[in-house]
């Protein structure tokens, strides 16, 4: 695999097995609403309240990926993520909400949303049932995804978009910086565990399918976001 995303062939290989589903995610009607400043306001705020919800679940597969790492570099990595996901990315929506009037304890309260209960647990799953592979490319669409989003739309979004902010964050130095760190440990993780030919594993297509499962579960997160609050 010569191609790479984000220091990974093998994640380019997932993106590639993901279809057309992956432009489906990453230019979502819902994306493109943040880029041009049409996504409604009301949306935005649910989309924030339930991606919070997300991450709480999100720190939580991050913190089994330290469970099941083989490596100290692993451990340091995944604990790394935790730290990043609870004292960083999670206080960005609390930043954002604090100013519309939203706290954090009603962020952390609400009600989860089934596109939400079923991405997070799928996730989940992914982690207790199979290895730290298995976790990494259900997590994978979510971090890689937003950093290739984030990238899009600072080349693209028109200077008054209000929301700036979350554009930001995801096309940012270090966001993009822990995409990449995190893009090595992944094709470090697959060399060790299905070698230097990993489509020829026969684990290559269920790793494929959980990558492709979790895209198509940030198609609906997406659409949920775009709906809003029913």
């Amino acid at each position: 695999m010569s191609a790479t995303f984000y220091s990974s062939p093998t994640l380019a290989a997932w993106r590639h097995a993901a279809g057309a589903d992956w432009t489906r995610y990453t230019n979502h009607a819902f994306v493109q609403g943040l880029g041009d400043g049409t996504l409604p306001q009301a949306s935005f705020h649910y989309y924030l309240i339930q991606d919070y919800i997300f991450l709480t679940h999100f720190t939580r597969a991050w913190a089994l990926a330290v469970v099941k790492s083989e490596s100290l570099s692993e451990m340091k990595l995944a604990a790394a993520s935790v730290d990043a996901l609870i004292n960083h990315e999670m206080q960005l929506h609390v930043d954002i909400c604090k100013k519309v009037g939203i706290s954090e304890d009603q962020l952390f309260q609400a009600e989860e949303s089934v596109e939400n209960l079923a991405y997070t647990r799928f996730v989940m799953d992914a982690g207790l049932s199979g290895d730290f592979l298995d976790l990494m490319a259900a997590l994978a669409p979510c971090i890689f995804g937003y950093g290739e989003i984030g990238l899009t739309l600072a080349n693209s979004a028109i200077p008054s978009t209000p929301y700036q902010q979350w554009i930001d964050t995801y096309s940012g130095d270090e966001y993009q910086g822990l995409c990449t760190t995190l893009g090595n440990m992944i094709e470090r993780a697959a060399l060790s565990r299905i070698g230097p030919e990993p489509m020829a594993s026969p684990r290559w297509t269920n790793l494929c399918k959980r990558f492709h499962m979790a895209t198509k579960l940030e198609i609906n997160f997406c659409t949920m976001g775009l709906r809003g609050h029913e």
